[in-house]
């Protein structure tokens, strides 16, 4: 009988019914063949986030009526790929507590008590992490569509409020309630959304942008929200231009990659946060061989950005590994890239 040597494993014998999420860069399905490939050293992570492969893994098992929901960030090397000692610990701890051999595993399907004991486990787990609380609740409202479970309870009100009601009385709103109707968004009410997002009061656009950053939205709706940044922008408001330039950076419409090529080419505009949320949620439209080398230059020019941390991220994301490191290597020598390069090597060795 074939051990169980890998997170993909485990499942597949234990016979869940799971569905994958990315939980770290973006909130996204993740196919299991990613998790397999990942697993066996033929992948490189796609979504990298802090050095990690952050994975929501939501299942039931036998009779369990109520899915299970495990936080999973598993280590990776400079080229993205996994660490596996670390998962190899988990599962002999997993394998352990629920205190089945592999045969006993696949032939009983992990009991309900088994699985709940596993569960316990989770809370001691080196591998384990909380996600943020936007994070969080985008994972249950997107695990509550995908299994066609009930929204939650803000959920209607939450609507009410963003398609037709009065802009003021915004106070009894509930993030999940936002996150919610973010994840069922059609199109009629993006389309309804768009004409009421200049009047949407700040305390409710920023929460609304960090759910939005998660999935792609259709055009209308990414107008207005590169409209409510420039207006941002003009007013000097840093934290709502951030989290509008965040809010569109899932979705690849053309008209997304010239706002953020105008903001590369606006000194005034591209600062160090500005230059943190194009790298954190758009990373998608810097694979262009005119913005690439555009944010690499003006992050190298501020020094108020720590471009090695920064260029580290990006250069984790595997699309964006290889051209990163052909501009840092063909940098002129004169130029702010090299200089932040030798900057670095010299601190590397004191």
């Amino acid at each position: 009988m074939r051990s169980i040597s890998t997170v993909h494993d485990f499942f597949m014998r234990a016979g869940a019914e799971l569905n994958l999420y990315h939980a770290g860069r973006r909130v996204a399905p993740c196919p299991m063949s990613t998790l397999e490939a990942f697993e066996n050293q033929q992948l490189a992570w796609p979504m990298p986030w802090q050095g990690q492969a952050r994975l929501a893994c939501v299942f039931t098992l036998g009779d369990m009526t109520d899915p299970i929901i495990w936080f999973l960030a598993l280590p990776l090397d400079e080229q993205g790929y996994l660490t596996p000692a670390p998962r190899d610990a988990f599962l002999q701890r997993l394998l352990e507590t629920l205190g089945h051999t592999v045969e006993t595993l696949q032939s009983s399907n992990a009991t309900t008590k088994g699985m709940s004991q596993a569960d316990n486990l989770m809370k001691d787990n080196p591998l384990a992490f909380t996600p943020s609380l936007h994070h969080r609740a985008m994972l249950h409202a997107q695990a509550s569509r995908d299994l066609e479970r009930s929204a939650s309870e803000h959920l209607e009100l939450v609507e009410s409020y963003l398609l037709d009601g009065d802009l003021q009385h915004w106070q009894a709103l509930g993030l999940q309630g936002l996150a919610d109707f973010v994840a069922r968004l059609d199109t009629a009410q993006a389309t309804q959304l768009a004409a009421r997002l200049p009047a949407l009061p700040i305390a409710v656009l920023h929460p609304l942008c960090y759910c939005l950053e998660q999935r792609v939205l259709i055009e209308v709706l990414t107008e207005a929200l590169r409209r409510r940044g420039e207006r941002a922008a003009r007013e000097g408001d840093l934290e709502t231009l951030c989290a509008c330039i965040r809010s569109v950076g899932a979705s690849p419409q053309d008209s997304v990659s010239r706002w953020y090529t105008e903001l590369l080419d606006d000194a005034n505009v591209c600062g160090p946060d500005v230059l943190a949320a194009l790298a954190a949620r758009g990373w998608e439209h810097l694979e262009d061989a005119t913005r690439l080398p555009r944010f690499l230059e003006r992050a190298a020019a501020d020094e108020r950005v720590d471009f090695t941390a920064l260029v580290r991220d990006l250069a984790a994301i595997p699309r964006l590994r290889l051209p990163i490191l052909m501009l840092l290597r063909e940098a002129p020598p004169a130029s702010d890239i090299k200089h932040r390069l030798f900057e670095s090597r010299a601190k590397d060795t004191l």
